[in-house]
């Protein structure tokens, strides 16, 4: 049997753990594939995006694709390459997944799943019950895009955030969210903040209710040092930390720790985020159903490849 190929589409992906962790992946999964790196530069022309849309296209040993960095950009490059676009993706605007399913080429933004399957393991099943709980989002990015969809979404539950609070350091990105937003039905309030002051983020924070979910999307402690609030910041009494890098210094994780006795914080990184978004990828690519067995089996291979 040929060894079929799939493709992670990024930036630098030769420096990601997925490398190592997919070969182990794969021999768990019974698949016959290897994961190759397509590197593309941020905002690159929209020809280098439909060449790699079209060699997955075209060629028969590529199964699909994992998109990150460029979920908008290649999305807007090559919508008319496809042959079918989820729903998710639609409202979105945006894919993280390509597959190949019956001969048509198809696209999904699955981060929306993958996030509501990563808060589930650390927010109570009925904590947004009551309406009196708030969510600050500091970056507006596509994990509070995917985030933000997931908890607005009425099928997975009745109960959500009274209010959901963004905030960003380019107006664009909080432009593109907020036409999202405005295709959502939802009862959430949503609320945008342009700033770039960690002062100001800090009274934000000071503004919320207890039990509220504060969540780092800005990158800042992963590849770039640094934290969107100060080391004055308070948080919630009762509240919910989610840091959604999983490796790097992680100053803002750092600062919740040093709180998280005082204020009863239940703290998150964002491996679970990262395991979800790689393996729910993978199932659709290679049309498996992935147990709840199977997924403890992939997180115990890669757990030995986890950098700090």
């Amino acid at each position: 049997m040929p060894i079929e190929t799939f493709i992670f589409v990024g930036v630098s992906t030769g420096q990601s753990s997925i490398m190592k962790i997919f070969p182990e992946w794969a021999k768990i999964l019974g698949l016959k594939a290897k994961l190759l790196g397509r590197d593309i530069p941020l905002n690159a022309p929209a020809a280098s995006y439909r060449r790699i849309v079209q060699e997955i296209r075209d060629d028969p040993l590529v199964r699909g694709a994992l998109v990150t960095a460029h979920k908008i950009d290649l999305l807007q490059a090559c919508r008319d390459m496809f042959d079918f676009l989820d729903p998710h993706a639609r409202i979105c605007d945006e894919l993280s997944c390509i597959a190949k399913v019956g001969g048509l080429l198809q696209g999904f933004a699955k981060d929306t799943i993958s996030s509501g399957m990563a808060l589930d393991h650390f927010v109570p099943p009925d904590h947004w019950e009551g309406g009196q709980r708030d969510v600050l989002c500091l970056g507006a990015g596509g994990a509070a895009t995917a985030v933000s969809v997931c908890l607005a979404d009425r099928s997975r539950s009745a109960a959500h955030p009274r209010r959901f609070l963004l905030v960003d350091i380019f107006p664009g990105r909080l432009d593109a969210i907020r036409r999202i937003h405005d295709k959502l039905d939802t009862a959430i309030q949503f609320d945008y903040y342009l700033n770039s002051d960690a002062v100001e983020n800090d009274a934000l924070l000071s503004e919320l209710p207890a039990a509220s979910l504060v969540i780092n999307a800005t990158g800042l402690g992963k590849d770039r040092p640094g934290s969107p609030i100060t080391d004055a910041a308070r948080f919630p009494q009762d509240s919910l930390v989610w840091e959604l890098n999983y490796r790097g210094q992680r100053q803002f994780m750092r600062q919740a720790e040093a709180q998280a006795a005082e204020r009863d914080l239940t703290i998150e990184d964002g491996w679970n985020y990262f395991l979800h978004g790689w393996t729910g990828v993978i199932a659709e690519v290679f049309q498996i159903e992935l147990s709840e067995v199977v997924f403890e089996q992939l997180r115990a291979a890669a757990a030995a490849h986890r950098t700090a």
